[in-house]
């Protein structure tokens, strides 16, 4: 007799997630996973070498993907395409977040055992990286002696280098708030490119507009997106200053800066400045 209600034979595999792989596997062709894997190449025994080059790796990538996002959204702003560009800053946000999130690997390291392997690095430093610097461009962080350090590295210097010349994120949103009817003033919008972004009244006046009027506007949340960039990029810096502090302490760094007071310096620095003066005077 048939038994109707018996339980149903079990589903044969899926012959495509079994048939062997005629050479890689699509997953590594597609996301590389086997050069990745393979870049790990510490130079001690300390068990914690290898935990330092994955998470400073893992923060290269995280810096190539914060990059390519805010590029998307300064293209963007000067199409006058506010949703694409907010939709590239909002995903620049995430991986800022997750950026930060890397420093915990190194945070909980021990003076001796960071010095376990600091001396396999020499002269390497993280202010070195190309990509970063990028970021800081990107930021109105411009700097010619910055630049000139990856002089001997010709295609990064000059990659560097068009970021160097072209206006940064924040250059090309004020450049949108002035086509949507804002007096950004010409000095700014003309000013020299290759020169640090500095703080200006008259751009503290137009977010004060947008700031005192409707709190939907489209405007004032993307002046709330830009300050959560601010705040977020500050926070990767302060947590990079308290994990040297505590790994290191007051020592020199590594390729002869001054360690702990040059972080502490550059953490300070302000991201999108006006940004930050208007909340006084709403």
């Amino acid at each position: 007799m048939n038994d109707s209600t018996s339980a149903p034979g079990r589903p044969a595999a899926d012959d495509a997630l079994t048939r062997p792989f005629a050479g890689a596997s699509p997953y590594d062709a597609y996301v590389h996973a086997s050069v990745l894997n393979g870049l790990q190449h510490p130079l001690t025994e300390a068990p914690d070498e290898m935990g330092f080059l994955v998470t400073t790796q893992v923060m290269e990538l995280w810096f190539t993907l914060i990059v390519h996002e805010w590029r998307v959204a300064g293209t963007a702003f000067a199409k006058d395409d506010l949703n694409a560009a907010t939709g590239a800053l909002v995903r620049s946000r995430r991986a800022l977040t997750a950026l930060d999130a890397t420093w915990g690997p190194l945070a909980a390291l021990t003076p001796a055992q960071f010095n376990a392997f600091r001396a396999a690095f020499g002269q390497a430093s993280g202010f070195q990286s190309a990509m970063y610097r990028h970021m800081e461009f990107l930021l109105g962080d411009k700097s010619a002696s910055m630049l000139r350090l990856h002089g001997g590295d010709p295609a990064a210097h000059e990659a560097l280098s068009a970021t160097y010349r072209e206006p940064s994120l924040y250059d090309e949103a004020l450049g949108f708030l002035h086509r949507q009817g804002l007096p950004v003033p010409e000095h700014v919008r003309e000013r020299d490119m290759t020169e640090p972004y500095r703080s200006d009244p008259g751009v503290v006046e137009v977010w004060r507009r947008i700031y005192s009027g409707p709190q939907a506007h489209p405007l004032l949340a993307l002046g709330e997106l830009l300050t959560d960039i601010a705040e977020l990029v500050q926070r990767w810096r302060f947590d990079h200053v308290m994990v040297v502090r505590r790994a290191m302490g007051g020592k020199s760094g590594s390729a002869g800066s001054t360690g702990l007071d040059w972080l502490e310096r550059r953490a300070v620095r302000p991201v999108f400045p006006e940004l930050w003066e208007v909340r006084g005077d709403v």
